[in-house]
C-alpha cells in the first residue's frame, strides 16, 4: 500500500523523454570550471550542493541541462553533473527504478567522463557561480544573452 509518501512505482509510465549527457558539457554549464561566474540564478546554483550530501540526503530530482526548455522534447540530462557526480547520485537510481530513463540512460550517465574540466563538487561549482553573481563579468553578461536567446521559457 502506498501511503503517499513514496512514488507509486506500478504501472509507471515508460520514457524516453530524457536523453543522455552530451558529449561534452555546454558552454554555460554551472559545473565547468571555465564558465564565468554570475551567469545562474542564486537557487540554480544551490541545486548543485544538494548532490554533495550523503545519498538518503540527495535531492530526488533530475539534473537537466540548462540548454534546452524545461518541457523540451530534446531534455537530457546535464553532462556536468554527470560528469561531478558520478555513480553516486540517488536521483538517478530513483529514476531508473521508477521508469523515468531508459537503462541505457543510466549506464551512459554513470560512465561518463567529461572531456572538459569541472569542480569537483557541486559546493565548488555552486560557491565559483554565486561569487560575483550580484556584479556579472562582461563574459558571464554575454553567456546570459545567449542563453536568453535560446530558452524561451526564461523570458
Amino acid at each position: 500500500m502506498n501511503d503517499g509518501s513514496t512514488p507509486d512505482l506500478v504501472g509507471a509510465p515508460s520514457t524516453d523523454a530524457v536523453g543522455p549527457p552530451a558529449p561534452r558539457p555546454c558552454n554555460s554549464c554551472p559545473y565547468r570550471r571555465d564558465v564565468p561566474s554570475g551567469v545562474w540564478h542564486a537557487d540554480e546554483y544551490d541545486k548543485l550542493r544538494e548532490y554533495d550530501k550523503e545519498m538518503p540526503e540527495q535531492s530526488l530530482a533530475l539534473f537537466h541541462c540548462h540548454q534546452n526548455d524545461a518541457d523540451s522534447d530534446l531534455r537530457r540530462l546535464c553532462a556536468g553533473w554527470a560528469g561531478c557526480h558520478g555513480d553516486n547520485l540517488l536521483a538517478l537510481r530513483l529514476a531508473l527504478v521508477q521508469n523515468r530513463i531508459s537503462p541505457a540512460v543510466f549506464e551512459a550517465t554513470i560512465g561518463y567522463r567529461s572531456p572538459t574540466t569541472l569542480f569537483g563538487s557541486g559546493t565548488e561549482a555552486a560557491d565559483h557561480g554565486q561569487r560575483e553573481i550580484d556584479n556579472p563579468s562582461p563574459a558571464a553578461v554575454h553567456t546570459i544573452a545567449k542563453i536568453s536567446r535560446r530558452r524561451s521559457d526564461l523570458l
